[in-house]
């Protein structure tokens, strides 16, 4: 046998079990946990094309997990009420899709705000539905796709640790860390040996710039999606109907592919195993010559005036990249930050305070493209299961990292959801 069909026969293999000859048995046991009507839309149209493959997982909670923004529970339940206007016309062709009141039962609100520096805060609605979940007795286990902050993942893990080897965790990281630092920070230090994909940058391989007109690229919306169906219409909502949907590669690693084999192909991307996590302490202000890695934690103890304020206080602000942060006191005369930069750049940050000690203080820091770059000193030590983006040359694109091994699949993923848009024609 060629070594070129043993390569064919080998990819078909891996892709025989997908998402249409899925049984009860063998779906996978699905919770997600969205940041949906916060601050980016591509949560809405992730969402459009779950509800419109139910069918392809045994859903079992909806959480919204707002670190930043307005996202709320009611979002989820809007889009569920634009699926149930559609369904009619879906179920024509599939009867197997999620029925509204089901699907309406699993949601469940999360926290609101982020994860406190110095630990957990209070369990929420959607924290103890996730442990709920886990806690099922049954054979398979429970995947959270996490698609915003890591809040209510932290909260759910510190409630119950237990929960940690009944679960797998697909987190759609990147700028998602950056809001949800503390939390991250708190899985990886207490959690290292978490079943967990961290996709920072290969998610991006399913956007399009939404400048090239081809059916799959930028015309997708007009040429696919337009004027079919309630959800259709919602979706020019979404970023002018351009395809964003950088969650969705979530959805993709459990539809096609092997998902207990993270370093094989899948439509959701292609991971290798980290053994750290970079994490660099500073106890001064920085400046370009210092460097840290892409999406690694940068965190910053500044000593200042000694005050009885509680452990934990916010007291200072923390301005970079135009976004503004809270910093904390720590206690005897510590404040610190932490920060997460989503892309590589040279960076500069001021701090505002009404305590004339930190006030007015200023740096820069360079960050680098590659993840996870050299090992620090206060780096993250992890298990034998965290996966994160592949470091090839050849599979980045531009400052991505691991974009090509979820782009190489976009057009087979658009293709296939084109025909269950067609099953909306009016």
């Amino acid at each position: 046998m060629s070594r070129r069909l043993f390569g064919i026969i080998s990819i078909l293999c891996v892709f025989m079990v997908n998402c249409n000859t899925a049984t009860a048995d063998n779906k996978p046991r699905v919770v997600i946990s969205t940041d949906i009507g916060g601050t980016d839309p591509d949560d809405n149209q992730s969402m459009a094309h779950l509800l419109m493959y139910s069918d392809c997982f045994e859903l079992e909670g909806l959480v919204s997990s707002p670190s930043f923004g307005s996202g709320s529970k009611e979002e989820i339940l809007r889009m569920i009420d634009l699926y149930e206007h559609d369904l009619k016309k879906l179920r024509k062709h599939n009867k197997k899709l999620m029925s509204p009141k089901k699907l309406r039962s699993i949601c469940k609100q999360g926290g609101r705000g982020r994860f406190d520096f110095i630990g957990a805060g209070a369990s929420t609605e959607g924290s103890d539905w996730i442990i709920k979940c886990a806690l099922r007795k049954k054979s398979r286990p429970l995947w959270v796709l996490v698609w915003g902050g890591l809040e209510d993942l932290a909260q759910a893990l510190h409630d119950a640790p237990e929960i940690a080897d009944k679960i797998k965790v697909y987190w759609i990281g990147g700028p998602n860390k950056k809001w949800c630092v503390n939390s991250y920070n708190y899985i990886a230090e207490n959690f290292p040996n978490l079943w967990m994909i961290e996709n920072n940058a290969s998610y991006r391989g399913f956007i399009t710039d939404g400048k090239n007109p081809d059916k799959y690229e930028g015309g997708y919306y007009e040429s696919c999606i337009e004027g079919k169906g309630v959800l259709g219409a919602d979706f020019k909502n979404y970023y002018k109907g351009k395809v964003k949907m950088g969650d969705t590669p979530s959805l993709l690693y459990l539809m096609n592919g092997n998902p207990d084999k993270p370093e094989g192909e899948s439509w959701g991307g292609s991971f290798e195993k980290t053994a750290t996590s970079p994490k660099t302490i500073f106890t001064r202000n920085t400046t370009e010559k210092d460097t840290v890695a892409v999406y690694s934690v940068i965190e910053y103890r500044l000593t200042g005036p000694v005050t009885n304020m509680p452990a934990g206080t916010e007291c200072f602000i923390f301005n970079i990249d135009k976004q503004d942060w809270p910093g904390y006191y720590l206690g005897n005369g510590i404040y610190a930050i932490r920060y997460a930069a989503k892309a590589p750049a040279i960076l500069k940050y001021t701090i505002t305070s009404s305590i004339k000690e930190l006030n007015g203080m200023s740096g820069s820091i360079t960050i680098s493209a590659l993840w996870p770059g050299k090992e620090t000193n206060s780096a993250y030590v992890l298990g034998d299961n965290w996966y994160t983006d592949k470091q090839s040359p050849d599979l980045f694109k531009g400052a991505w990292q691991g974009y090509k091994t979820v782009e190489k699949w976009r057009k087979d993923v658009l293709r296939d959801w084109e025909k269950r848009w067609e099953w909306l024609q009016d």
